[in-house]
């Protein structure tokens, strides 16, 4: 009798009498069976529950070993903190304000002058440009002078106690061997509280 003969032959009501090999065989399939259903009913969702609390855990210790880090170097970032407002407030002492801007502007005025340039055109512009927290003025320049004394007169300018910048520099020849410097100073304020209050509404 061969073996298709001998399932036909089964008796399904006593298991027990099944052949050895037969027993095995069913015994395998059930194991099968309950393991796959055992997976895709429970442990499939357990799995993927374990594996987005593993993923939220490295989350949670990247960001436990971030605020660490930065608790660690508290002190450290409230020094820099402090250099950073200081260095800031020294910047601010450089803009005039408002009511000192025409002493500045005659402070470049007299620059050029002490160093025995001719002023051919000195003309600010018509309308400041309005940042976050400071005005700029460009003020159009032309002077008449010799090779040293026009770079004296930059130099000079440099050191301001007050910033003033040099722009669109362009020197060209002159009469009687002198050379004329064509640029645009500008000039910088902080605006004063009015200004800052009406910037902040103005803002969409």
């Amino acid at each position: 009798m061969n073996l298709l003969e001998e399932l036909q032959l089964l008796d399904t009501n006593d298991p027990g009498s099944w052949p050895n090999i037969v027993k095995a065989a069913a015994l395998a399939i059930l194991m099968v069976t309950i393991i796959a259903a055992g997976y895709f009913l429970d442990w499939q969702t357990q799995l993927e529950v374990l594996d987005n609390t593993r993923t939220e855990e490295a989350v949670l210790k990247e960001t436990y070993l971030a605020k660490k880090k930065i608790a660690v170097n508290l002190d450290v970032l409230r020094q820099q903190l402090a250099e950073i407002e200081q260095s800031l407030s020294t910047l601010l002492k450089q803009l005039p304000d408002k009511s000192e801007m025409e002493a500045l502007l005659a402070d470049i005025n007299q620059a050029g002058l002490g160093r025995g340039l001719q002023f051919e055109l000195f003309k600010p512009a018509a309308n400041e440009t309005i940042h976050d927290f400071y005005a700029e003025l460009p003020v159009t320049v032309r002077v008449a002078g010799s090779y040293h004394a026009i770079g004296a007169f930059a130099s000079d300018v440099s050191q301001l106690s007050r910033i003033v910048t040099l722009n669109d520099i362009h020197i060209s020849s002159g009469k009687d061997e002198n050379l004329v410097l064509n640029a645009v100073a500008k000039t910088f304020r902080y605006l004063d509280s009015e200004e800052m209050a009406n910037q902040d509404t103005s803002e969409p």
